[in-house]
């Protein structure tokens, strides 16, 4: 399957007429050591089954604070969130019972780090049993192990039933982003908030995440919000991009129009930072100096 041609799940009209995550007019204060900082702006979006919204932008753009504040994960009193956040329907603004109701089933984080996501001091078992008990407590022990390793093998965590009571420092890092996410499919959300899920991680590694990523959302319709700073991965995962500077969106559209067509000069400036190869000449002289 073409990384740039990705199936949309067929489902029910009726669900696809209520977005998954519906954001209007969101504002995030943080109260800082050196007074009130405006961290977001008056940004609106949607997320729908099916789809991939990418929010992309430079480090202290926003981006990361929109998702935390999108599932209340702020600490309270130290920022004020305004505006509307409905995810299913449900406000998690104005309800304080909302957001606590649909985290790790409606919705579920992939965090960013895999490195310090885990705890160092419990078996990735016990970690991902945690995560299918939130969702499911009438299950057993040993149900909650075998939904486990069908999770990990989901994922492609090669021998799963052997790794249950491993810990994490015996994974490599893409084998803990595995991890990571599932994780976050132990609660079947409909909704995966996606905080750089592929940015401590090499090229060939963050290759295979994305690719699991794209073949998981086209096997559950699963809807999902991208986080990232790389515009590489943002051209392939995503259905719609949303640049951000400054707690605001200077340019949102289609994915291929705002890669291939970008109408604000900062995000041509996003494209002309990434790395590109140059032209190879294996007739070139070598430089004067560069060899004896």
């Amino acid at each position: 399957m073409s990384t740039q041609e990705k199936p949309i799940p067929e489902v029910d009209a009726r669900e696809d007429d209520q977005p998954l995550l519906d954001v209007t007019d969101l504002q995030i204060e943080l109260v800082t050591a050196n007074g009130v900082v405006r961290a977001v702006d008056g940004v609106s979006f949607t997320v729908r089954r099916g789809e991939t919204v990418t929010l992309i932008g430079e480090s202290g753009s926003g981006k990361s604070t929109t998702a935390m504040g999108v599932l209340r994960l702020l600490p309270e009193g130290l920022a004020v969130v305004s505006g509307s956040v409905r995810i299913a329907g449900r406000d998690v603004l104005t309800d304080p019972a909302a957001a606590p109701a649909v985290r790790g089933r409606t919705v579920s984080l992939i965090p960013q780090d895999p490195m310090t996501a885990l705890s160092p001091v419990h078996t990735v078992g016990s970690q991902l049993g945690d995560a299918i008990r939130l969702r499911h407590p009438e299950l057993s022990r040993a149900q909650i192990r075998d939904r486990g390793v069908e999770l990990l093998s989901r994922v492609r965590i090669t021998k799963p039933e052997t790794r249950w009571k491993a810990y994490p420092h015996q994974f490599s890092g893409g084998m803990l982003q595995r991890i990571l996410i599932a994780i976050a499919l132990a609660g079947e959300p409909d909704l995966l908030v996606a905080d750089e899920p592929t940015s401590a991680l090499d090229a060939t590694v963050q290759a295979g995440v994305l690719d699991l990523l794209m073949e998981l959302q086209e096997r559950t319709g699963i809807g999902m919000l991208m986080i990232t700073h790389d515009l590489g991965v943002a051209r392939l995962v995503s259905d719609r991009i949303h640049v951000m500077k400054d707690g605001r969106f200077v340019e949102s559209g289609p994915a291929e129009q705002i890669v291939e067509r970008p109408a604000a000069p900062y995000t041509r400036d996003l494209l002309a930072a990434v790395p590109r190869l140059g032209a190879w000449d294996e007739d070139e002289p070598l430089v004067e100096g560069a060899a004896s």
